[in-house]
């Protein structure tokens, strides 16, 4: 087709409790595509109060269905209604998320990962429910399926999905500049006096957090001088008071445990840090990896998983382990606080560069036509 793509995007993660990974994809990928002269985005959401702003802030304007979000949810995966191109004038329908609106024009769907059918026991028995009828529809019905990683590409493929339907669309970019002050506030501010290695993530068990902290006291029995900060949420799976316990047997102050902090906080505690440890089991993506990349950090991460395809060709600035070694933790732990700290920041930040939402934006422009189409994008 020639001009612009029209397409009906849905937003409604926006308006969650907690937008997650899933809200920021949105944000940044509407005020990408806002940029670009070849597409035309109106976002879709449930019905909410007129004084309700989301956040974060799709750039977009957005039609609101007159159904609240459970029951459009609902009435999209079992009904097929109300159809998301109803009003005219779209010609590609984005599911951004699980919910998957009706239509007649074509589907692109946005899967950021199987989490549930990894680890069906993080939700609920309505959610798993949910997610498996969404995945049901996906393998029927979308004309493209857009995801962040190889990893993700595999997983869906294993599930059903024919390889050239599937457009790998690694996630952008864009973090805060932290000066030294900052640093040095933030430090004062939280105890952390020392060189530290950094982790960030919901405790949970794919997170890998009882390996790290058993490596790091290795590391530090191997003559590592550095504390460990963890930073983030509790989870479940009973991983936190497990942590805690484990924590005990380290020396007082070696570690800090934070909990959720502010974001521009969390981007602070990147730009302080010597070193950032992801040896998650598995992620769809790991933006914290791309993340603390961005700030200049090395990562240390596991290898043959999505973490593994963002650093690739980072060189000096990251090395890879198997997760479940801790053994090789510990001493890629060693390996990376040891490098020559400004080879590192140049070589961390030229990977990060890549990354960009621009980017990420023209390949969705491909995913829409290929999918008005039939080929590939």
């Amino acid at each position: 087709m020639t001009g612009p793509v029209r397409v009906a995007m849905t937003v409604e993660q926006c308006w969650q409790p907690v937008p997650g990974g899933s809200g920021t994809y949105i944000a940044e990928l509407t005020a990408a595509l806002r940029t670009q002269d070849d597409v035309e985005v109106v976002g879709v959401a449930a019905r909410h109060r007129t004084e309700e702003v989301p956040s974060p802030v799709p750039d977009v304007p957005v039609r609101h269905e007159a159904l609240p979000r459970t029951v459009l949810y609902e009435t999209w995966h079992r009904l097929r209604r109300p159809r998301a191109d109803r009003a005219g004038g779209v010609d590609v329908v984005h599911a951004t998320t699980w919910a998957l609106p009706g239509r007649r024009v074509p589907l692109v769907v946005t899967v950021h990962d199987l989490a549930f059918l990894r680890d069906p026991g993080h939700f609920t028995a309505r959610g798993n429910a949910f997610f498996r009828r969404a995945l049901r529809l996906v393998v029927d019905e979308a004309a493209r399926v857009v995801v962040p990683s190889a990893a993700t590409r595999d997983d869906c493929v294993e599930v059903g999905l024919e390889p050239g339907r599937v457009d790998v669309v690694p996630h952008g970019v864009r973090v805060p500049q932290v000066d030294d002050a900052q640093v040095a506030a933030w430090r004062a501010r939280t105890g952390v006096a020392r060189p530290y290695v950094l982790w960030c993530g919901t405790l949970e068990p794919r997170k890998n957090v009882l390996r790290l902290v058993e490596a790091f006291a290795r590391a530090r029995g191997a003559g590592l001088e550095h504390d460990l900060v963890l930073v983030g949420p509790t989870g479940w799976g009973g991983q936190a008071e497990r942590v805690r316990a484990a924590l005990e047997q380290l020396p007082a102050g070696a570690v800090h445990l934070l909990g959720h902090v502010p974001t521009q906080d969390l981007h602070v505690a990147y730009a302080g840090a010597a070193a950032f440890a992801f040896p998650s089991l598995w992620e769809g993506f790991g933006m914290p990896v791309l993340e603390a990349l961005a700030h200049g950090t090395p990562v240390l991460t596991s290898r043959g998983t999505s973490m593994a395809e963002v650093v690739e060709g980072a060189g000096p600035a990251a090395v890879l382990v198997d997760p479940r070694d801790v053994d090789a933790l510990a001493a890629g732990l060693g390996e990376l606080v040891g490098r020559d700290a400004a080879a590192v920041g140049v070589a961390a930040r030229d990977v990060a560069a890549g990354y960009t939402w621009a980017h990420a934006a023209r390949a969705h422009v491909g995913a829409y036509r290929a999918a008005l189409g039939g080929g590939t994008a």
